[in-house]
């Protein structure tokens, strides 16, 4: 399967975005730039979309604003914890890193991966 590569604006935005938070690392998945927390990933581009990882009640929120989506990765699987960053919150860099610090909270709360399942 080919991948197509993230638009490099969106790329300078992910990296502007990521670039503060600590206690993540930043790796690929799938060829695409993402962060982890304790081996799960919490927030990655795929495309041409940034993604985050946000427990129920944050995505539900999150949902609810205007633009966002859930994600739907191949095959029209909806993975249930990941929403679609609506376009205008990546110009906000205020707004953006709030939503960040809150997929970061649920990644705290998931069990660690054994680096053996990576």
């Amino acid at each position: 399967m080919k991948f197509t590569p993230s638009p490099p604006a969106l790329v300078r935005a992910f990296d502007a975005a990521v670039a503060s938070l600590r206690g993540v690392e930043r790796r690929t998945m799938f060829g695409y730039p993402a962060i982890f927390l304790r081996g799960n990933m919490v927030a990655g581009l795929v495309r041409d979309r940034m993604i985050l990882r946000l427990g129920d009640k944050d995505r539900a929120a999150f949902l609810a604003l205007r633009g966002a989506r859930p994600f739907i990765a191949m095959r029209g699987r909806v993975m249930k914890q990941w929403a679609v960053v609506p376009p205008a919150m990546l110009r906000s860099r205020t707004t953006l890193r709030r939503w960040l610090a809150r997929a970061l909270v649920h990644g705290r709360a998931l069990p660690p991966k054994d680096r053996g399942t990576r």
